[in-house]
């Protein structure tokens, strides 16, 4: 509705716009001949009057309109922004959240633009075209229309020549933005990375050499649209040029009057400002297309892990995890997981335990169907996770993983992210769970405190017991504890296994380990080398095999026991006045 009043609007005001011309030229030849000044100044006011017309309903034609295009913007930043988180974990792992986000941005602004323009302009400009051709042949004959049609087919056929070739150097210019927008994110959310190793010249470099990359690009399309104007000036004033000549002549002869040579320039430059604009429009939706393009890409890259059409709402009754002959690989060429098999019990909790890259935090992922497996069924409570649906899998799954990343919001907001609906003395209630409201306690802004970017202004664990705290809000009834230690000192890693063990207690647990001493304690222990099961059972019976569970018990109570040397040496070196080591350095 708002589109076809906007549209109406638009038709009276290229009418309107058409017509105010003529009472100015009779306005001038009666000037010319001396007539009555009331018919003079009322011709000066029906043009006042048309002019106040034109710019008023067009104004009226934008105030209709704008709710559409913003609305529009609005529709197509959901879709897209929905279509990425249900992407698959592979594509953001390949993709730069800058450069997409860079995407993104254009795409709805070109969304926006196309709305409001190529509605309001290519039509509206095609329209005055017509009417002012129907007007010329009426008063002046054939050969007025002809020649201002032939001025504007060459101006649009010489503005689509030249824009096309700028578009090429316009996509090189935005494809160099993008990258150097990706490398300005990525260096900043790296920021501690960058000061670590003292790398704030490098990224410096090289944030210049793509923004010095850009630079070319948008100097080159600064001269051709230099070219471009400058074409179509001349294009169009030697038209208009024509146009006077054939009306002085008239004038001569007196088959045409003053007033008239004069509406005649009026009329054509009421016709060049909208054809201007063609050119920047057209110049603009070149553009748009362009970034449209990139953004429609996005939109239809399908997600890698869909629900089947008669997936079901996953029924959980005691929470039994299962795995049946797992094999997963990232690469055909390169397998993760061997023929995987093990159960968790309802409420029982089993660990995972093994060197670095034998696939157990694939295992997590595979859990929450973040990539399809290669043979095998993973189950649970009796139901292939292939049959369920996604959201109610991830439902009943909590996860604590090692690496926590906060929102940039308060501690409040984190905590309640497991939950958005749960009410303040729910929040609370799991902090105290997690064994983290006494100290938020002692922050000035208490739960309303912000965490900053990806949590940094929190230790690391301060920053567990946060994603704790989530998880028990969220209140899964499968727990999934991802080396959720593995980064703390001995002292906090003691208080959060303490935290963890108190939400785990009646929940399936399954735990991927780095540190042995955290899960003595599990019902079963998995040792998993090279993506197979070489070990299997209670912390006490795989000592006693003496095998590869055992070997790694040693090597990790040595290092404790080389820690504990070194804490009584630097103590004693204190004690007698000696240099030790800063208390940073050393762990507790």
């Amino acid at each position: 509705m708002r589109i076809a009043i906007a549209i109406a609007a638009l038709v009276v005001s290229k009418v309107v716009g058409v017509l105010t011309p003529i009472p100015l030229a009779r306005a001038v030849d009666a000037l010319e001949g001396n007539q009555a000044v009331g018919l003079v100044l009322m011709l000066v006011a029906a043009y006042a009057i048309g002019r106040i017309l034109t710019i008023g309903v067009a104004q009226l034609r934008d105030y209709v309109s704008a709710p559409v295009g913003q609305h529009a913007m609005r529709e197509v930043a959901r879709e897209t922004f929905a279509h990425l988180h249900r992407l698959s974990l592979r594509f953001h792992l390949e993709r730069r959240t800058g450069g997409v986000a860079r995407v993104i941005e254009r795409g709805i602004d070109a969304i926006d633009f196309l709305v409001r323009f190529s509605l309001f302009n290519v039509g509206p400009t095609l329209l005055e075209l017509v009417l002012l051709s129907a007007l010329f042949w009426a008063m002046f004959g054939i050969v007025f229309p002809i020649v201002m049609i032939v001025t504007v087919a060459a101006y649009v056929a010489f503005t689509f020549v030249v824009t096309e070739w700028r578009t090429k150097i316009m996509r090189v210019m935005y494809e160099r933005d993008a990258d150097s927008s990706t490398k300005a994110v990525d260096s900043l959310l790296n920021y501690e990375t960058v000061k670590y190793f003292g790398n704030e010249a490098h990224e410096t470099r090289r944030f210049d050499e793509a923004r010095a990359a850009y630079e070319t690009a948008a100097v080159r399309t600064s001269e051709t649209l230099a070219f471009l104007n400058a074409g179509q000036a001349t294009i169009f004033n030697l038209g208009l040029g024509a146009l006077l000549v054939l009306a002085a002549m008239r004038v001569q002869a007196g088959t045409m009057t003053v007033g008239q040579f004069g509406a005649i320039n009026v009329w054509l430059m009421q016709l060049y400002q909208p054809l201007n604009l063609l050119g920047m429009v057209y110049r603009e939706i070149k553009a748009a297309l362009v970034n449209m393009e990139a953004m429609f890409n996005l939109l239809d890259l399908n997600p890698e892990i869909q629900d089947r059409p008669n997936a079901t709402a996953l029924a959980v009754d005691g929470a039994e995890i299962r795995f049946e002959s797992v094999n997963f690989h990232y690469d055909p060429a390169r397998p993760i997981l061997r023929n995987v098999s093990f159960t968790v019990p309802a409420g029982h909790k089993v660990a995972i335990v093994g060197p670095s890259g034998a696939g157990k935090s694939t295992i997590s992922r595979i859990l929450f169907r973040f990539y399809e497996i290669a043979g095998g069924r993973v189950l649970i409570d009796g139901q292939d996770v292939r049959d369920v649906t996604q959201t109610s899998l991830r439902a009943a799954i909590g996860m604590v993983p090692q690496d926590t990343v906060l929102f940039n919001d308060t501690i409040a907001y984190n905590i309640r992210y497991g939950r958005p609906d749960a009410s303040e003395e729910d929040v609370i209630a799991a902090a105290r769970i997690a064994q983290i409201d006494d100290f938020v306690k002692t922050l000035p802004d208490g739960y309303k405190t912000m965490v900053g970017e990806r949590g940094l202004k929190l230790s690391g664990g301060e920053k567990q017991r946060v994603a704790i705290a989530r998880t028990v809000l969220k209140n899964p009834s499968i727990l999934l504890l991802d080396e959720a230690t593995s980064a703390l000192d001995s002292h906090t890693e003691k208080e959060i296994v303490s935290a963890l063990n108190a939400v785990s207690a009646n929940r399936t647990t399954l735990v991927v380990a780095h540190r042995l001493s955290t899960i003595i304690d599990a019902d079963e222990i998995l040792v998993l080398e090279k993506g197979e099961i070489v070990e299997r059972g209670r912390h006490a019976s795989l000592l006693a095999l003496n095998g590869a569970y055992a070997a790694m018990w040693r090597r990790q109570q040595e290092a404790a026991q080389v820690r504990e040397q070194l804490d009584r040496v630097l103590g004693s070196e204190s004690d007698k006045g000696g240099h030790a080591a800063p208390p940073e350095l050393v762990e507790p």
